[in-house]
This record gives structure tokens, C-alpha cells and sequence, in this order.
């Protein structure tokens, strides 16, 4: 099986080939060297934000579920217009600014049970890389300088436009993409280097003192770690132009080699059907969701189980949607935790979790279609339950099945999802709780009964009532 992914350069689903050569096998390839568009920390970032942080996790897994090694970076865009003035606004250093917005993000990545990346660079930290890039430029005849600032002219660069498909021509003099407030020659360029401003942060270069425009961060960032053309580059569809078109024309112009082999890009999420706006009251932090009680585990679920080219409805009903599902999952890890039946494995469901593995991983090499992969392994938890109702599982086979959802939940982070939130439940007082609701309901006083499934469920505390009695788990 082959891994294709659609690729926003070529317009095409395109297999996956490491370092650009292929291989017999997938371990004789060299890690995938991929860069994701990390924040920019001027504030919490949104749940918009969070559904590409989350596609870069399952992409991350996923690739290593199919056996490929990972060397990938998200960076930390800490000096921009907006880092910038929030900190004069607040009357404090761009380091404390920005270090208070990172703490917070890596804190909200822990929380979604995303996994930590090999690089985390900071914008701030590869000066001297966005130095080298900009000189090699100006040898090139491709930068002006404007009042003191640097500008990359796309009149001098020829394939300016292949990411988006946007003709030079087709790019209007007096459309404004690019947020710069500076001078430029044709409003279409863009800068590289902004002159000094009084009371912002600058550093002293070849070129006068000034900061990095936006766009040379990112390749200044992937060409200090990687040295050159990377794999794959990730981020949301928003970012396609200017953002990324800019990163290839100044990366490209400088070294002369391919920038990207693979470009990947996330689709929109709508909130109730609509874009994110404070002034619709649909805005949404992964902070917000959480103070209104929903679970960290459930919106990792809605959000991952989309397919990352279709815009995706966040809704709150949608979260609930996710808790079902998550259900389903818990109540049979419950079931297959209370099997005891001695025996041997038996084939049969050897054959299901080989089915389950193959399955899975031929939905989600399929463009990353992770909705077709998530039926595969719901099919497989339907055929577990209904082998279970007929008693026909024993405890090694047990064994072998949770084997296979810990293999399945390496991509998706979801199945064993740890949290502490509910860390201050008192196991004895649940049970005191149930203990006092199968006596309600014997004495068939069910109105008091239901009083205690919902008291104990704004707890978070979920409970089965099986033959065996009432077990309880609590959601994630």
C-alpha cells in the first residue's frame, strides 16, 4: 500500500516519498522531515486554530503507525505587528509578552493529548538564518530597500504564484494581502526586513537595525533546522496566499532547490455554520469550551474526526455526538476488562484485529481519510460486542483486542486518554451513591433514583447497569 496525500503544489493526491527518492521498503527511508505554521502568541488561540494543531498530531501518529520515522518542527511566531503591540500595550518586555501566550499554548497542546514535536523554534531565535536568507536575495537583485526596509519584488521572481495558482497579473496592484504599514514599490511585494521603529524590539544586521517581516520567519526557521528541501509543510488553507506563496518565492530565490516537496493544507471550521466572530458570540478558546464543562478528550475526538479538506461545523450538539461515540469505546474496554474465561486465543478474532489493522490503514492512506478509518474500527467494535453477548471471547482474546486499541489509539489519541479533571471524585462516595440508587429503585421510588444518575453525572460519572450490576466510569 502506498500513502498518498493531496498535495496543494501539484493539485493531485501524491504518494509520500521521504527525502524525495524511493525505497523498497519503509523503514529505508529517512525520517519525514515535516514543518507545521505554529501561533503566533499574542493571545489564547481558538478552537479554528486548534482543529490544524490536531490534524498535525494525527498526521504526525499517523505516519508513525505506517512505520516511518518523524523529525518535525512547529515554530513559536513570537515578533510581529500584534506581539509587538500588545506588549507596548501592557507596558512590558516582547519576551514576557510572548513567554506568558507560549506557556499557555504548550499547556493547551498537554491538555488535547497532543504529542510534543522534535523542534519548537522561536522566530526571535533564527535572526541570523533570516540574515543569510535576505543577503543571499539582495545579491540576486531581487530586494529594494524603501525608507530603510527591505522588499522582495515578485516582478523578479518567475514562478511567483504556483502554490495558490495565482498569476502575477491576477494579483491586483492595490489589492492588500500583506498587513505591512510600510512603503513598498508595488503594494503586491512584501517585506522582509522593517527598519526601526521607536520602543519596538530591533537587532542590529548588515542592513541597519530593524525586525523580520512576517514571511521570512518561517523559511529562516525550516532552513536553520533542516539545511533543505523538507517533505512536508502543513498548515490551514487560510495560509496558502500569501503566506506560504511568500515562504517559496523568498526560500526558493535564495538557495536555488525545491522548498517544499509536499504541501498539506487544513480546511475552515465554522462555528454554528458561520466563521468565528466575537459579534456572533460563536468564538471560541479551548479555555471557553472547557470552563463550560466540556470534555478536553471530546473535542480532540470532534475535531480529529473530520477529513482535514472538508470544512468542518463545530457545534456544541457535535461535542455531546462525541461523547456518544467516546461511549461506546469506554463501555467495551468495561466489557473486555471483565472477561475471565480461561482458553486460548482463538483465530477468529486474530483474523478481526488483522482485518481492523488492514482496514484502517487502507482508509487512511487514502488522502488521510480518517472518517473512512474511524468506520473500519467501529465496525470492529460492533463485531467485539456482539462476540461478547454470545460469550465467545475468552481472556487472551480479550488481551489481543485491547492490544489492538492501543495500536489504533497511537493515531488517534483518543481511547486512553488521561486526564486529571476528575481527580477529586471519591471512589467510596460513588458507591455509596449506587449502593443508596439500586435500593431507590427496589423500593421502586425511581424518581429518587434518577436524582442520583444526575447528580452523579454533572459529576462526570457514567453508569452501566448490566447483569452483573451497576459499574461506573468517568468520562474523559
Amino acid at each position: 500500500m502506498a500513502l498518498r496525500i493531496h498535495n496543494t503544489l501539484t493539485g493531485t493526491a501524491d504518494e509520500l516519498v521521504p527525502g524525495g527518492a524511493r525505497r523498497e521498503r519503509i523503514e529505508d527511508y529517512p525520517p519525514v522531515t515535516i514543518y507545521s505554521c505554529g501561533p503566533t502568541v499574542y493571545g489564547y488561540a481558538h478552537i479554528g486554530n486548534f482543529r490544524t494543531f490536531i490534524f498535525n498530531d494525527f498526521l504526525r501518529r499517523y505516519l508513525k503507525f505506517r512505520g516511518y520515522r518523524i523529525d518535525h518542527a512547529m515554530n513559536i511566531t513570537d515578533v510581529d505587528d500584534k506581539t509587538i503591540a500588545g506588549a507596548t500595550e501592557e507596558g512590558i518586555t516582547l519576551a514576557e509578552y510572548t513567554g506568558r501566550y507560549t506557556a499557555i499554548f504548550l499547556e493547551d497542546l498537554k491538555t488535547l493529548n497532543i504529542e510534543p514535536v522534535e523542534h519548537m523554534p522561536k522566530a526571535t531565535e533564527s535572526i541570523e538564518a533570516m540574515i543569510d536568507i535576505i543577503q543571499r536575495l539582495r545579491e540576486k537583485g531581487i530586494v529594494y530597500n524603501k525608507e530603510g526596509s527591505l522588499y522582495f519584488s515578485i516582478a523578479r521572481f518567475e514562478n511567483y504564484g504556483k502554490l495558490s495558482r495565482l498569476d502575477t497579473r491576477e494579483i491586483k496592484t492595490g489589492l492588500r494581502y500583506d498587513t505591512d504599514s510600510y512603503e513598498k514599490d508595488d503594494v503586491r511585494d512584501f517585506a522582509l526586513w522593517k527598519v526601526e521603529k521607536e520602543g519596538e524590539t530591533s537587532w542590529e544586521t548588515p542592513f541597519g537595525r530593524g525586525r523580520p517581516g512576517w514571511h521570512i520567519e518561517c523559511s529562516a526557521m525550516i532552513r536553520r533546522i533542516f539545511g533543505t528541501t523538507i517533505d512536508i509543510h502543513t498548515g490551514g488553507v487560510d495560509l496558502i496566499f500569501p503566506h506560504h506563496e511568500n515562504e517559496i518565492a523568498q526560500s526558493e530565490a535564495a538557495y536555488g532547490e525545491q522548498f517544499v516537496r509536499h504541501w498539506i493544507h487544513v480546511e475552515h471550521l465554522l462555528v454554528n455554520g458561520s466563521k468565528m466572530s466575537k459579534s456572533l458570540g460563536n468564538f471560541y478558546t479551548l479555555r471557553d469550551l472547557l470552563e463550560k464543562g466540556y470534555s478536553p478528550r471530546s473535542i480532540r475526538y470532534l475535531l480529529i474526526s473530520a477529513h482535514y479538506r472538508k470544512q468542518l461545523n463545530f457545534t456544541l450538539e457535535g461535542i455531546g455526538q462525541a461523547d456518544q461515540a467516546l461511549e461506546r469505546i469506554d463501555n467495551l474496554i468495561v466489557r473486555l476488562n471483565d472477561i475471565r474465561k480461561d482458553g486460548r486465543p482463538g483465530p477468529n478474532l486474530q483474523k478481526m484485529v488483522d482485518s481492523l489493522l488492514l482496514g484502517f490503514a487502507e482508509a487512511v492512506d487514502d488522502d488521510l481519510n480518517i472518517s473512512k478509518g474511524l468506520g473500519v474500527f467501529f465496525e470492529f467494535i460492533h463485531a467485539l460486542n456482539t462476540l461478547i453477548s454470545n460469550d465467545r471471547l475468552n481472556r487472551p482474546d480479550a488481551d489481543l483486542a485491547m492490544e489492538a486499541l492501543v495500536k489504533i489509539d497511537a493515531v488517534l489519541g483518543v481511547i486512553f486518554f488521561k486526564t486529571t479533571a476528575k481527580s477529586d471524585i471519591d471512589p467510596a462516595w460513588v458507591d455509596s451513591m449506587i449502593a443508596e440508587r439500586i435500593a431507590a429503585r427496589k423500593d421502586r421510588n425511581f424518581k429518587r433514583a434518577d436524582e442520583i444518575r444526575t447528580i452523579l453525572t454533572e459529576k462526570g460519572i457514567i453508569l452501566e447497569d448490566t447483569k452483573e450490576g451497576t459499574r461506573w466510569k468517568t468520562k474523559g
